[in-house]
């Protein structure tokens, strides 16, 4: 049903626009059109109910209105929260804000003592405290989403601690490493993601509520109680700097564009690793789609929205950063325009790793495709290297010594672990036949046993420890 049942706050009714006193004409039906953020406000509307509870009680504590009223407002917050959930109560799109929206459905019923509910607080630091209380609510689900990803990872590269595949660097085959080498590091940088989210929440996690529309309140209020009320750290400083900023909207809008740049990476390399002269990964066909017109194609879709989405995400971050760069304090209407932009971001990032994780741990692996990648390419001449250096050669002789060799192969189209003895002894006379040991790809990558290197031991005390992440964080 429809929230309000008198005018709507276009008529200048029971709903009117807060502000309307000062007026003696109602707002045009277009400007207040044009002004609403109800359809952005509409997510805030549990979080708003929740401060404008534990604004009563402490008016209610500090005898700033009797206790019974505030008791009363309290209850019928409940209802109208239990109601809009439910679906019995429908947000009316014609009140200007949430608040307004609230504060006229409690002003409905409870006759003048539901206008006591914003007895010391303005819109101002209302939305503020909005806004951070959905937020941390928020980043808990979004860091949920990221842990279950970085879990789904780990258990794929569990079971590929020696499946070799190729490193590359400029998109040339480098040197072998594994697949779950290859995994732990996407999940490493996807962790650090989780933790740039539990740092950026240290700093919404304080309550605005009391800074009025910049001043603060003569009336005396008690800040600490409805912050601790609220399970807020603590209070925001300063009152004008507490309406003023969105810095904790521009901070988390950056840690979500991070996020997505490292989610569009790898789906880059998935959607190269899909391709035909690749072949290293099958997505499901759940996670893939066809073409209208050509009847043989399985497109990584997916990967490429959640690549493509990457973009908007940045572009929600300018936008925000452009709405802050001009103003002056405190409070300027321009700073309503926050909202579509941090909402759209958060939207699409979560959506995207929930995605992300469905995709990749459908997927299969073509361990052979992989291990030819090692196979070719003089991917171990740095290990012809390291083998010279540990005979105790120079590096930057070793070096030499092994691009002397290289140019060899390529003149006669072979690899490194085929070229005779006797060429490299030509070349070096610390060769011998033991080189042969140290050439092969699982030879060159299991050797490399340096902390966060490729070697078995190693990527398992790397998966061990994000399994432990994951678990101290589910």
């Amino acid at each position: 049903m429809k929230a309000n049942t008198g005018k709507s706050a276009i008529d200048g009714g029971n709903h009117a626009a807060l502000w309307h006193g000062r007026f003696k004409e109602g707002p045009d039906a277009e400007a207040i059109a044009f002004e609403t953020s109800i359809y952005a406000d509409m997510r805030l509307a549990q979080d708003d109910i929740r401060g404008s509870q534990a604004h009563v009680k402490m008016l209610g504590k500090q005898n700033i209105i009797p206790e019974n009223e505030a008791k009363s407002i309290a209850e019928e917050l409940s209802k109208i929260a239990e109601e809009i959930k439910s679906g019995k109560l429908e947000i009316d799109t014609s009140a200007e804000d949430i608040h307004s929206f609230v504060e006229g459905v409690l002003t409905d019923r409870l006759g003048a003592v539901g206008k006591k509910v914003h007895t010391g607080r303005s819109r101002n630091d209302q939305i503020a405290l909005d806004e951070r209380l959905y937020l941390k609510s928020a980043i808990l689900d979004l860091k949920s989403e990221i842990v279950t990803l970085i879990d789904t990872l780990t258990d794929i590269a569990k079971n590929h601690t020696e499946t070799l595949i190729s490193g590359y660097t400029h998109m040339q085959r480098a040197q072998p490493v594994t697949l779950a080498h290859h995994l732990c590091s996407w999940a490493w940088m996807i962790k650090r993601d989780f933790e740039r989210l539990s740092d950026a929440n240290k700093r919404i996690d304080f309550s605005p509520l009391g800074s009025g529309a910049l001043a603060g309140s003569g009336l005396p209020l008690n800040r600490e109680m409805v912050a601790e009320e609220l399970g807020f750290a603590g209070v925001t400083k300063n009152s004008l700097d507490s309406v003023a900023d969105r810095d904790y909207c521009v901070e988390l809008c950056s840690c979500f564009s991070i996020l997505m740049m490292h989610l569009s990476r790898f789906c880059e390399e998935i959607i190269i690793w899909s391709t035909e002269e690749f072949k290293f990964i099958n997505l499901s066909e759940k996670w893939s789609t066809g073409s209208s017109i050509m009847p043989q194609k399985k497109n990584p879709d997916f990967a490429e929205l959640i690549r493509g989405k990457t973009g908007r995400v940045y572009g929600d971050l300018m936008a925000l950063l452009t709405l802050m760069k001009g103003l002056p304090l405190t409070y300027n209407r321009d700073l309503q325009e926050d909202r579509e932009n941090l909402f759209d971001a958060y939207d699409t990032v979560i959506s995207c790793v929930k995605i992300f994780t469905k995709m990749i741990g459908t997927a299969s692996w073509n361990v052979d495709k992989m291990a030819a990648s090692c196979v070719g390419g003089h991917a171990n001449a740095t290990d012809l290297a390291d083998y010279l250096v540990r005979k105790g050669m120079p590096f930057r002789v070793a070096h030499e010594v092994s691009a002397q060799s290289v140019r060899y192969c390529i003149e006669h189209n072979i690899n490194l672990e085929e070229m005779p003895l006797d060429e490299y002894k030509k070349i070096s006379d610390l060769i011998e036949s033991d080189i042969y040991e140290v050439l092969p790809p699982k030879a060159c990558a299991f050797i490399r046993k340096t902390t966060g290197g490729p070697a078995p031991e190693r990527v398992r005390e790397q998966i061990q420890e994000l399994k432990d992440f994951c678990k101290e964080n589910n």
